[in-house]
């Protein structure tokens, strides 16, 4: 069995100077040859050291097997603290452990750290595990009893429900006693759930008690749970998941609700701008312009002027600048003895932008097929924005080939101003707008442009 788990262990060992020396070993090999070793600090990783990763082989079960095999040494000034060992920067690349002046020793599937570790040393890890899986086994009993009455509500379990309640409580009592004074008090205190006293008969009941009794056992002022990847979680899993709903229209309004709740919770005006930046960057990978805007200009932007980042906004507003949903950037440009404006052009009821260029095969294959298909769509006008080095081939080209475009000449091609606006790394690269100039389609190629405008 054991030859078929991919396994990390990890030691922590106490030396003379005060240090400690992690050392790790994986099984079988893995095609990482570094790992790293971080100190969270809210939503941050503060990098504490690094090593390279070597091939050995060591006994599992009496079998010998080729391992990959690392050291690395914590400074004698580490703090205790939630640390994080990286050896993948995707997917499933990392664990959190806590660190509190002991020798710590785990083991792990790298492909499933969270679920599978086990910790061999260190009495707070293995406190906590120990919890974690104490309560978890009897919280699903008690959920499972619930469930189970929702479904049919004929079924009497309230017996059943009152004792296992009893169990959980005793569960958390004698964690809580344990843990305390011990680092891992508050991820303790604050993993417990808020049961009902009494079994619930109605699911609107049951997931009402979740949502309004989701932040009881959360204290946002406590340094040890911001330092961590716990809190977090939790904000992520009643974002996202809590105040869930498949209608697109209704979450939108569900996801405002809900960070106005959670921002409402925090105090710490420093932890707070770190979550709403962290927020960003999570809707920045569904590039939800609206809830983007809204975190700024209803959260971030009322924080305290030396709490908000004036780097982090500019370099979101340059890369949220030519999305879905927002109004075009503007430029502007001569054409034929007149100046011409994005923002003012009023002859179409919708533009296609195309930033393109003479020295790109593929917009030579496209443009032609875009200029004979807008020939049939006369309310629909062409922007052409062409990246050259030169004008001399653009002209040539324009005016033989694009008649009825508005042509625009765009020197420096990848550095030109307008183009690094709309984050342009490719061409041909496609804009639909309205008339207002909102941005209301990225297609990726012409194919996708025909058939977005046959569609309307």
């Amino acid at each position: 069995m054991l030859k078929k788990l991919l396994l990390l262990f990890v030691f922590i060992t106490s030396v003379s100077n005060a240090q400690h020396t992690i050392k790790g070993a994986m099984s079988p090999e893995i095609a990482t040859d570094w790992l790293i070793l971080y100190r969270l600090e809210g939503t941050k990783q503060v990098f504490v050291n690094n090593t390279t990763i070597q091939k050995d082989s060591i006994a599992i079960s009496g079998v010998k097997q080729a391992v990959s095999s690392f050291t690395i040494t914590l400074p004698a000034t580490a703090k205790p603290g939630t640390y994080r060992a990286t050896y993948k920067l995707e997917g499933a690349g990392f664990i959190d452990f806590v660190y509190n002046k002991e020798d710590v020793s785990f083991i792990f599937n790298p492909e499933y750290p969270k679920q599978s570790a086990a910790f061999l040393t260190s009495i707070e890890n293995k406190l906590y595990g120990n919890y974690l899986t104490d309560i978890t086994v009897v919280q699903q009993k008690l959920d499972s009893i619930q469930i189970a009455v929702l479904q049919n509500p004929s079924l009497d379990l309230k017996e059943d429900y009152k004792k296992t309640l009893e169990k959980v409580a005793a569960v958390q009592a004698r964690y809580m006693l344990s843990s305390k004074n011990k680092y891992i008090a508050p991820f303790v205190k604050a993993s417990a759930r808020n049961n009902p006293s009494e079994i619930l008969t109605s699911v609107p009941a049951y997931l009402g008690n979740i949502k309004n009794t989701y932040f009881d056992k959360l204290d946002f002022s406590n340094q040890t749970l911001i330092n961590s990847s716990f809190l977090t979680n939790r904000i992520l899993d009643y974002i996202f998941y809590i105040n869930y709903t498949k209608d697109d229209v209704k979450q939108q309004g569900l996801y405002k609700q809900s960070i106005t709740t959670v921002l409402s919770k925090i105090k710490n005006v420093r932890y707070k701008s770190a979550i709403i930046e962290f927020l960003i960057e999570q809707f920045e990978t569904t590039k939800n312009i609206a809830i983007i805007d809204y975190l700024f200009n209803e959260h971030y932007s009322k924080l305290p002027k030396n709490s908000q980042n004036t780097q982090f906004i500019e370099e979101k507003k340059l890369l949220f600048a030519a999305e879905v949903g927002r109004i075009a950037p503007d430029f502007s440009w001569q054409e034929k003895g007149s100046s011409f404006q994005l923002s003012t052009l009023n002859d179409a009821n919708h533009y296609v932008l195309v930033f393109w260029s003479t020295g790109c095969s593929h917009c030579l294959k496209e443009i032609p097929e875009l200029h004979s298909f807008m020939k049939t769509k006369p309310s629909l006008k062409v922007v052409g924005f062409a990246l050259e080095k030169d004008a001399f081939v653009w002209e040539t080209y324009t005016n033989s080939n694009l008649n009825g475009w508005h042509n625009v000449l765009g020197l420096q091609k990848w550095q030109n101003k307008t183009a690094r606006t709309y984050n342009i790394n490719a061409t041909p690269t496609y804009f639909i707008l309205d008339k207002n100039k909102k941005i209301i389609a990225k297609p990726n190629s012409f194919t996708d442009v025909k058939a977005f405008i046959e569609g309307m």
